[in-house]
């Protein structure tokens, strides 16, 4: 009985495809992206169509989690100083967020304060493009969002079984579901053709030791996780605390003294960071350790 429940859970999962999660103007821009004879101007054009959307995105990559605070004006101005994949990064995190349920309140602030300590972990560790890992931050949870829509019932006995056995959440959807949210992230990875790189971060920043091709984007992204928990920042959906994993640390070329220097630009930078909520559509920040 409970393996055809864990069987009637991933074929929902699976399909994803059924949700109106991403605006047609990406599939359209990815068609273009595969020409090599493609310009940018062009790219840009097609998603500068979408207005909403487009401020979203210049919303988003003026913010400092990407480094550029204030000085991107013009998505075709975005595309040259990030590269396609942050974009289609920021895109995805904004439109699945769109759908987000109440019952997920306080996720979207946790993984944008995630994207910013992502980023700042990368820039310490002297990683080429942190921009990259700061999109690994911000999609690093949204195989909870995507569970909320699709299996609202077995969402909610989640959330239960974290309130009344004490769980965090991830061990609460794979005694519930029979796997994570770490899981379904390499579904919609999967899906959406992100770049093996993202990919790896979405599937294994719990478990970075784990990861077997990209073990640094995961790395940084359990630490950037970790950073938004001491500073509570936005809700994951349990108030558990989770040690910070030292092989995370030593993939990174890390110690803790550089953990400090971490958290001290996370101070600085929370902020601004806390006034990329899409109003008024979205939820308030809500408070809480995330996971």
């Amino acid at each position: 009985m409970e393996e055809d429940l864990k069987t009637s859970a991933k074929g929902q999962i699976l399909s994803i495809r059924d949700l109106p999660t991403l605006p047609k103007v990406l599939d359209e821009v990815s068609r273009l992206v595969q020409n090599p004879n493609t310009s940018i101007e062009a790219i840009a054009k097609v998603i500068s169509r979408d207005q909403v959307l487009s401020a979203k995105v210049l919303k988003m990559v003026n913010s400092p989690v990407y480094g550029f605070p204030g000085r991107i004006s013009s998505i075709q101005h975005s595309l040259v100083l990030l590269g396609f994949n942050v974009i289609r990064g920021v895109i995805i995190s904004t439109s699945v967020f769109d759908i987000m349920s109440k019952a997920m309140e306080g996720l979207w602030e946790h993984s944008v304060g995630c994207a910013l300590a992502t980023g700042l972990v990368a820039r310490q560790a002297k990683l080429k493009d942190p921009e990259e890992f700061s999109v690994c931050g911000l999609l690093h949870d949204l195989g909870k969002v995507v569970a909320a829509v699709q299996l609202p019932e077995l969402h909610k006995a989640v959330g239960e079984a974290v309130r009344t056995q004490d769980l965090r959440w991830f061990e609460a959807e794979k005694a519930v579901l029979g796997f994570g949210h770490d899981r379904i992230n390499a579904w919609l990875a999967q899906h959406w053709h992100l770049p093996p790189t993202i990919k790896e971060a979405m599937s294994s920043h719990h478990n970075p030791e784990r990861a077997q091709f990209y073990p640094q984007h995961a790395a940084a992204t359990h630490v950037g996780d970790f950073i938004v928990r001491v500073f509570e920042y936005g809700n994951g959906g349990d108030d558990q605390a989770v040690p910070l994993s030292e092989s995370a640390l030593k993939i990174l070329g890390l110690k803790l003294t550089d953990l400090d220097c971490i958290l001290d630009g996370f101070s600085d930078n929370l902020g601004e960071v806390s006034g990329v909520n899409f109003a008024p559509e979205d939820a308030a920040p809500g408070k809480g350790k995330g996971n």
